[in-house]
């Protein structure tokens, strides 16, 4: 664990130092959050404008569901998509064949090899739309950790299916639509499940998690979260990661390499 956590703190070091280079991407990439922020907040007063609420969640309720996505939405533009989108330039371009002769998990590497601080202004803005719907809402300072774990373990789902899609790269190589898919669909979670029809929340819950991602933690946090979606919670996470690393070995056994 000591190695790899070294091997970690060198990839980023590296990255952070070299995407510093260009420090006006992050006033634009600030500026660029800030403006999705304000669509998604006047999505969302559109609902609310006329008296109207999903079931059973006031404005301030969705507005900390709101503010749960945006902090998962800088979370993925940080570590997720600078790693995970380039596994199919990997196989493209026959550069996995290095990756895979390292001393290191291959999954590892690929997962964590950079890191983009780009979408840090996604998780401060998030964590300010939290703050401010929970402080609205007389949320005590020790209720916002009960929000932490699922939101954990929603990150830790997360980043197994966008890992198994780029793992699918080695059969398609090309297929960056499907990630484009899969993130398309978790739009969806800037909306709490109650907003949309019965057979919609089945399908955000059972099909593809989006549930688990943001309106789980956003209960959570408000102390309203059934017992059975928290262990669910878990259980997806544990289960999706063992997958994800199942799936990838399976994969590589069809990996033919650029020289062969």
């Amino acid at each position: 664990m000591e190695r790899y956590l070294n091997v970690l703190r060198l990839f980023w070091g590296a990255a952070i130092a070299a995407e510093l280079e260009y420090r006006i991407n992050f006033l634009i990439a600030a500026l660029s959050s800030l403006g999705n922020l304000t669509g998604s907040l006047f999505g969302l007063f559109l609902f609310y404008q006329t008296g109207y609420t999903f079931e059973g969640w006031s404005w301030e309720e969705a507005l900390i569901v709101l503010g749960v996505f945006t902090l998962l939405q800088g979370f993925s533009a940080t570590f997720l998509a600078p790693n995970l989108n380039q596994i199919v330039r990997q196989v493209q371009e026959g550069t996995l064949d290095f990756v895979l002769l390292k001393p290191i998990s291959s999954q590892f590497w690929l997962s964590a090899r950079t890191v983009s601080p780009w979408g840090l202004p996604d998780v401060f803005f998030g964590l300010i739309v939290i703050g401010y719907a929970g402080s609205r809402l007389g949320v005590a300072p020790m209720a916002y950790s009960l929000g932490v774990l699922p939101l954990l373990f929603g990150m830790i789902s997360l980043y197994s299916l966008w890992f198994m899609l780029g793992a699918t790269s080695i059969w398609f190589v090309k297929i960056y639509n499907v990630t484009e898919v899969l993130r398309g669909l978790l739009e969806a979670g800037r909306f709490p499940t109650a907003a949309y029809p019965v057979a919609y929340r089945f399908f955000f819950t059972f099909i593809v998690p989006v549930a688990f991602l943001t309106t789980v933690p956003a209960q959570a946090l408000l102390n309203r979260v059934e017992s059975g979606l928290m262990l669910g919670s878990v259980g997806l996470a544990i289960a999706l990661l063992f997958i994800s690393r199942s799936f990838w070995r399976f994969a590589l056994r069809f990996y033919t390499s650029a020289s062969s």
